[in-house]
């Protein structure tokens, strides 16, 4: 009776795994493992010429966004003041023709306190008069209060323009100073990124993530370090003789025990 193959099931990348936990996956590998620690050297040293070359730029690219926010947030600004100006105008507006319509009212009033049959009537118009007067009053003092704040935000919007002014040459000296860093290293920085992306494609995704992981985990971005005075490139805590021995094979999965870097000999049969 044929015996029944049993399907293999993978199971989800955790971003979290490192080279300690995908030990098995990468003994499993079609390819050697010297095969693989040697594509994973050459993507680390890819990945390095590329962090020297993102380097020479320095803060420029955060610096170039942070300006760049700031700008928005100002013309946002600008754009919000300059519209509530308009309806402080149209507020204006509005208050003098209430103004207007309500000095016709009083006119209108005091016709009719002329014609007043009794003293009832009298009173009543008389209060009409007076109310219609505060209301005057507040139209006025509505309008007084609007060509303030249209003021003051005439105010802040000519210095926030002059803010807007001196932030936008930074910025166009800081995109300069960039674009020419960028132009001068593309040709190199493509070179890297086409050698990374070749290393990148040799390796089966739970690698590449643990790769990345480490990478991302430590300062310095390196995952794949050689050994250094027989210590770990990366941590440089001493590695014990028999792992120096399994190290310089590159026959073996070698990890620091101290940082989880992985460990290899950068001659490679």
């Amino acid at each position: 009776m044929a015996t029944k193959k049993t399907k293999k099931i993978d199971t989800p990348i955790d971003k979290r795994e490192t080279f300690v936990s995908i030990r098995k996956n990468f003994a499993d590998s079609s390819n050697t493992a010297t095969e693989k620690l040697k594509v994973l050297y050459n993507l680390q040293l890819a990945d390095s010429e590329i962090d020297k070359i993102h380097h020479l730029r320095g803060e420029l690219p955060l610096e170039v966004n942070a300006l760049e926010e700031e700008l928005a947030e100002l013309e946002a600004k600008c754009t919000r003041y300059e519209t509530a100006i308009v309806e402080y105008t149209e507020a204006i507006n509005n208050n003098k023709q209430a103004k207007n319509e309500l000095a016709i009212a009083v006119e209108k009033f005091k016709e009719e306190l002329d014609r007043a049959e009794n003293s009832r009537q009298y009173s009543i118009i008389q209060r009409d008069i007076q109310n219609t007067g505060y209301e005057r009053e507040i139209a006025e003092k509505n309008i007084v209060e609007a060509r303030e704040k249209i003021e003051n935000l005439t105010t802040t919007i000519k210095n926030i323009k002059e803010k807007i002014a001196v932030r936008d040459a930074d910025l166009s000296a800081k995109k300069v100073e960039l674009e020419t860093i960028v132009e001068s290293t593309a040709a190199q920085e493509k070179v890297y990124q086409t050698k990374r992306d070749d290393c990148a494609a040799k390796l089966d995704a739970r690698t590449l993530s643990a790769y990345e992981h480490i990478r991302q985990s430590n300062n310095n971005h390196l995952a794949v370090v050689s050994v250094f005075n027989n210590a770990c490139g990366g941590c440089f805590n001493a590695i014990a003789p028999q792992r120096l021995i399994d190290i310089a094979s590159n026959k073996k999965l070698i990890v620091c025990e101290y940082c989880g870097r992985i460990l290899v000999n950068p001659k490679f049969d």
